[in-house]
């Protein structure tokens, strides 16, 4: 079974570039499932109901999300009626949502976890911890396992890549919007990469306009962000795992608009 995780989709252009890429790519590629991170998708940050539908609609199958789930208040009116939006699964018990979900095709179920990381963010409840006690509560659930892992610290994603691995299929990072060329197969059965990536505006500074970025920088003031325009870049990563849930090859993806 191939499955791809698409890197954080950034607005408008983000949504734009993964509807021109996703369904060629699955035709292509022979994937079968797609994941996207989405919690960038409406205006840079946050999701809507909307957004979300044309997510679906472009080929999405599962959405995952991160430290920006909760910036469109609207989420809060939707999230817990969407089986296949999830949040990272860290927050406090009480948070709307759920952070994983089971995903069945054809003869299999494939669970998909979203976590948060804790290193130069707000903290939120142990990544570590908290992926315990769910791989117990579905150990008899799920052949694939797959993990995104919304992190900003390289070692924090390796870490609980390397901590999880006899007890997942693939660990997917994201967040940071920059591909990380470290694709590879650890300890003979878990796909890994630190970072997937972005989709979204190819000429900005991790989706944001750059004079902002720069001016931020020069001034150390506060700036709105807003998302840039433009030609499209998609990031993306392609995992094969064979009937065990036992990774066998791991592809990067990045498609630069023209």
């Amino acid at each position: 079974m191939k499955i791809m995780m698409v890197g954080d989709v950034v607005g408008s252009c983000g949504r734009r570039v993964f509807s021109k890429y996703t369904k060629k790519l699955k035709q292509e590629k022979n994937i079968d499932i797609v994941i996207v991170n989405g919690e960038n998708a409406a205006g840079g940050k946050g999701i809507t109901e909307p957004v979300l539908s044309e997510l679906y609609g472009a080929g999405a199958d599962i959405v995952t999300s991160g430290n920006h789930i909760w910036d469109k208040k609207e989420v809060l009116s939707f999230i817990d009626r969407e089986p296949y939006l999830i949040r990272p699964a860290n927050y406090p018990f009480d948070a709307p949502g759920k952070g994983y979900c089971i995903y069945p095709f054809k003869a299999q179920n494939i669970a998909v976890i979203n976590l948060s990381g804790r290193v130069f963010f707000d903290v939120l409840d142990d990544p570590f911890q908290k992926a315990d006690e769910i791989l117990n509560e579905i150990k008899n659930d799920a052949s694939i396992i797959i993990v995104d892992f919304h992190a900003e610290a390289t070692s924090e994603k390796l870490a609980l890549a390397y901590y999880l691995s006899d007890r997942i299929s693939a660990l997917f990072g994201t967040h940071t919007h920059v591909q990380t060329a470290d694709e590879r197969i650890l300890e003979n059965r878990v796909a890994y990469i630190t970072d997937v990536g972005m989709t979204g505006p190819a000429d900005s500074i991790l989706g944001v306009k750059k004079e902002i970025i720069i001016k931020k920088f020069l001034t150390a003031m506060p700036q709105k962000f807003d998302v840039a325009e433009g030609r499209g870049v998609y990031s993306a990563a392609i995992a094969d795992f064979n009937d065990s849930g036992e990774a066998k090859s791991i592809e990067r993806i990045l498609i630069y608009e023209e």
